[in-house]
């Protein structure tokens, strides 16, 4: 998605342009593709917190062998998202490599989809390569439909996986809604706010966010009871690299994650839950945020620490 800045100083998202689905589509619109093994690719750089929440529901629904993924490199430029064909420094292993098209940017599959395509390129991309075509390039619907017993997530070894229940909807969307404007997009906009009134209001909404998380998480597990849902896997990637990045990168620095003993062991729970630990590429992560916002790290130095040790146990209980 991209940045823009509004006058007051803003930081503004771009709407994602792709929202097709796979299978029954559960929004009200014309049904998708038929899931089936192999025709869908799922395109991500482990450095971008959109991507990691659609590798960690991948591996959560057990969908790795119907919809292969395909790594890109941990820096962007004009151009977009890169392959490099350099080896991982960190993660699952391999290269920075599209195995499928030979691609070097991830644009050839927005210009693939539409030639005449302006707007800003992105990742997570679902691909259909049955269509050769962009599915959704959204990543909060990508987490649905690999999830979704009714479309990809039917793949998996565990037939789907309801992280969206009915019952839940109306609590986990509040909870999106909050956690998107305020955690996951705030630290941006504190982060790329032109203007002291800008970055200052994004700072205290951020903050004001914490300190009711850390509450919620004093009365119930998980941010909507005793179960996971896609609120919990929404969250995660901002608090994985909170710490590392966005507290000193993005001056989000009234407190660190590690300063909230309830919001730290959750985190640390998440991360110890079978399947995403392997997703949380940490030297891709400072890679890519301390060596391609120039306006913000000139000096393109990567700072070494903290460095916290996310295997400590949690004491949140089995």
């Amino acid at each position: 998605m991209k940045d823009t800045m509004a006058g007051d100083g803003e930081f503004r998202r771009e709407q994602t342009a792709f929202r097709g689905w796979v299978g029954p589509d559960p929004r009200g619109g014309e049904p998708g593709p038929a899931p089936e093994p192999g025709r869908f690719h799922l395109y991500v750089s482990l450095a971008c917190p959109w991507s990691h929440r659609t590798a960690i529901v991948r591996a959560l629904a057990g969908v790795e062998r119907a919809v292969p993924i395909h790594y890109l490199a941990p820096y962007r430029d004009a151009r977009s998202w890169t392959f490099t064909g350099e080896r991982f420094e960190d993660g699952p292993g391999g290269e920075y490599v599209d195995e499928l098209h030979g691609w070097a940017f991830i644009s050839e599959a927005y210009f693939a989809t539409d030639p005449g395509f302006a707007g800003h390129v992105s990742v997570p991309v679902l691909w259909d390569e049955g269509a050769g075509r962009i599915v959704n390039n959204e990543s909060s619907e990508i987490i649905r439909i690999l999830a979704d017993g009714d479309s990809l997530g039917g793949l998996g070894t565990e037939g789907g996986l309801d992280l969206y229940p009915a019952s839940l909807r109306a609590e986990i969307d509040a909870i999106n809604d909050r956690v998107y404007e305020t955690v996951n997009n705030g630290v941006y906009r504190a982060g790329f706010a032109r203007h002291q009134g800008a970055y200052e209001r994004a700072f205290a909404a951020l903050f004001e966010s914490f300190d009711w998380l850390e509450l919620l998480l004093g009365e119930r597990r998980y941010l909507v009871g005793e179960r996971l849902t896609e609120a919990d896997w929404r969250l995660f990637p901002t608090l994985a690299r909170f710490d590392e990045v966005y507290h000193l990168h993005f001056r989000c620095n009234r407190r660190r994650l590690v300063d909230y003993p309830r919001l730290w062991a959750y985190a640390r729970e998440l991360h110890q839950h079978p399947g995403v630990a392997q997703t949380v590429a940490m030297a891709q992560i400072k890679r890519h945020y301390y060596t391609t916002h120039d306006e913000l790290n000139p000096k393109k130095l990567i700072p070494v620490g903290p460095g916290y040790d996310w295997s400590e146990p949690h004491g949140r209980g089995a």
